[in-house]
């Protein structure tokens, strides 16, 4: 097949974590079961009542453009986007078309078009012949980033997703998860034997990653065998089958003034440079650390890079690292990540550890202390371990413990020396080929000495007392 180049850009939709809904005094609920509990006049669109801006939704979307080192607007309104669908109960849709909160930025290495604060629509629910409709989520605020067309692959796609989600959730603007619907990936792509675009195909509604990066790959290779018919590709939406792995048409695309936007009379246009709170300056004094600083803070201690996305993903396992990393020298950083990640990580999957305990500092500094254990040569790899399996149960500190259990390494010339003896001994044909150059033999006594010492020897130094004996 002739080499085409593929052109993607990406519009996320996310619901906002906020108390009401956009324009409504109604409780912002994604876990409601009970269908229409959550509505009222306002957000049903009854004649002769009247929206307000939900002031957090705003601050909100600020917060994200900040974050993204974008350009938060001084002058905003808001549009009506006009079309028909049972979700909509207004007939029309509360958005912003020319004027959005947010314009420019940048994240994982993709240039950001815009945000805009909107509001969601409802849920439908096909059953057979018939739908109903769930106006729960009808109002819910729902902020849109659309991306510039600069992404050329479906990983690159979905790295920049995971990564808008990470991002949503550290500055607790959402908690977009995928799952529940709270954060949605429509893919807009395009194929080309050169730098011009070529026709762009929609795919709405991806509802994982892994959907987004199939969906994607699957559209690039479907416009390449229509190209390489001879055909055209088709302007038009398209929905992803996740059972069949394919995409399928829906409907034709629609263009910005199929909506015919106007801006709504019954909302106040906002001067955001009179609002103090609303500031680049007020927005940005608010914003935690973010995740590509925190994962960047881990790798230049020295951390391998699969360890620092897990520190980074998982905040409280991350917290954790920090308040223990205090109390060790710089370079045992990665020998204390993999303790966490592997060790801790696992027992916390398992439902041994808990949030509490990973909150206490003093769990922190245990850890810390049992590093230390391992740097100086008390405890082997098994030994501590062990020791920490007695941590997560008792209150100890981790020396005292591992000496309780005996796990401290023997180091002891003396005493190693008298185990080994004891080894050659009891294996005289292994000693034998050893002398006679079997240098594998050396380590099957060595085990046999771990053995004897129930694993509290210091490998190394029992080695050097069996090599002295063996002559």
């Amino acid at each position: 097949m002739s080499s085409y180049r593929a052109t993607i850009g990406l519009e996320i939709h996310a619901e906002l974590k906020t108390a009401t809904k956009m324009f409504c005094s109604c409780k912002n609920d994604p876990d409601e079961k009970s269908p229409n509990k959550n509505i009222c006049p306002v957000c049903m669109a009854h004649p002769g009542t009247l929206p307000v801006i939900n002031k957090e939704a705003v601050r909100k979307v600020l917060t994200v453009g900040a974050a993204l080192g974008a350009q938060l607007a001084d002058y905003t309104e808001f549009d009506r986007k006009n079309y028909f669908y049972p979700d909509i109960p207004k007939g029309y849709q509360l958005s912003q078309y020319a004027h959005p909160l947010v314009q420019g930025g940048e994240l994982a290495g993709v240039a950001i078009t815009r945000v805009h604060l909107e509001e969601d629509t409802a849920r439908s629910q096909h059953q057979g012949d018939k739908s109903l409709v769930d106006y729960n989520r009808a109002g819910v605020p729902l902020m849109e980033l659309v991306t510039e067309p600069v992404i050329h692959d479906a990983e690159t796609a979905g790295n920049f997703a995971r990564e808008l989600q990470l991002l949503l959730r550290y500055v607790d603007a959402g908690e977009a998860n995928m799952e529940k619907g709270e954060m949605r990936v429509e893919a807009n792509i395009s194929i080309s034997k050169d730098d011009t675009l070529g026709t762009k195909v929609e795919v709405k509604n991806l509802n994982s990653f892994r959907s987004a990066e199939r969906a994607i790959a699957y559209e690039i290779q479907r416009q390449t065998e229509v190209l390489e018919k001879g055909e055209k590709v088709i302007q038009e939406t398209r929905g992803w089958d996740e059972v069949a792995q394919s995409t399928f048409p829906q409907r034709k695309k629609e263009s910005s003034h199929d909506y015919r936007y106007f801006p709504d009379p019954d909302l106040p246009k906002l001067m955001l440079s009179e609002i103090p709170e609303f500031t680049l300056a007020a927005i940005a004094s608010t914003l935690p650390e973010l995740p590509g600083a925190r994962r960047a803070r881990y790798t230049a201690r020295g951390i391998k890079t699969e360890a620092a996305n897990v520190l980074t993903e998982d905040t409280l396992l991350g917290a954790f690292f920090d308040a223990a990393v205090q109390g060790l020298a710089p370079e045992n950083a990665n020998l204390l990540s993999n303790y966490i990640v592997g060790d801790i990580a696992g027992k916390r999957a398992a439902g041994d550890v808990t949030a509490t305990w990973l909150q206490d500092t003093k769990n922190a500094t245990r850890l810390a202390q049992l590093i230390s254990l391992i740097e100086k040569g008390l405890l082997s790899s098994r030994g501590a371990k062990d020791t920490l399996d007695f941590m997560f149960s008792t209150l100890g500190e981790p020396e005292a413990i591992a000496r309780e259990h005996g796990l401290i390494q023997q180091s002891d010339t003396t005493l190693l020396t008298v185990v080994a003896q004891k080894i050659i001994e009891a294996n005289p044909t292994v000693a034998a080929d050893y002398r006679a150059g079997k240098a594998a033999a050396l380590q099957f006594l060595i085990g046999q000495g771990m053995k004897e010492t129930k694993g509290s020897a210091n490998p190394e130094s029992l080695r050097q007392a069996l090599i002295t004996l063996l002559g």
